[in-house]
């Protein structure tokens, strides 16, 4: 289920229509998600390229599009948990690489599969002293039933980023901590980074192939 809907978090920042560039540090998170959602809607269902499975089309628009409204190294740090403390600098660089990688790599893909989503975009609760705020969504396609998507983003010196989406209930770091503190107790944190690095090198292999 995380999968599934987790793609439509990255079809929202995947890329972005002209108006988009006007976005910058000063704009509020409300209105950057409804802005760069709206373009990104409109450029996924015209563009042929997308919808014929050109992973490195795809992956070229996430890698330009996407990785400005993220603030990686914080969903790293919230999704290895206690373990963080113990990595070492080199270490917590590694980890955040491998799991922008991991993530970019999982869910952008999903991309192609998207046409007639209808996002509702609900009432932003924002103090004028604020640094972090929580927007929420709902997406609605036919046949299914619609899936709450909570954007959690923290205010920065470069603008809102994200760092955290709850799907349907289910929070993006959490999902991931169980499997990571498990490795980690295994292998220690070389060991999570190197499992890190192996699924990374399989999914590359495997969007090659396709």
């Amino acid at each position: 289920m995380m999968k599934r809907f987790l793609c439509c978090f990255l079809l929202m920042f995947a890329t972005a229509a002209p108006a988009a560039f006007a976005l910058d540090e000063k704009t509020p998170p409300d209105v950057l998600v409804r802005s760069v959602t709206n373009d990104v809607l409109t450029i996924v269902r015209e563009d042929k390229a997308i919808q014929s499975g050109d992973t490195a089309r795809v992956l070229g628009l996430v890698e330009e599009r996407v990785l400005p409204h993220f603030n990686f190294r914080r969903m790293t740090m919230l999704a290895v948990g206690r373990d963080w403390r113990s990595a070492t600098p080199a270490q917590q660089d590694r980890l955040t690489e491998a799991f922008k990688t991991l993530l970019v790599r999982t869910y952008s893909n999903a991309l192609t599969q998207y046409r007639e989503q209808v996002i509702d975009f609900k009432p932003t609760r924002m103090g004028a002293t604020d640094t972090t705020v929580q927007v929420r969504t709902e997406v609605r396609q036919p046949g299914a039933q619609p899936i709450g998507i909570d954007y959690m983003l923290e205010k920065t010196g470069t603008g809102w980023k994200v760092f955290d989406v709850v799907v349907a209930g289910v929070s993006l770091v959490t999902n991931y901590r169980g499997s990571f503190g498990s490795e980690v107790r295994s292998n220690g944190i070389d060991g999570l980074i190197r499992s890190l690095e192996a699924k990374n090198s399989s999914l590359v292999s495997a969007q090659a192939g396709s």
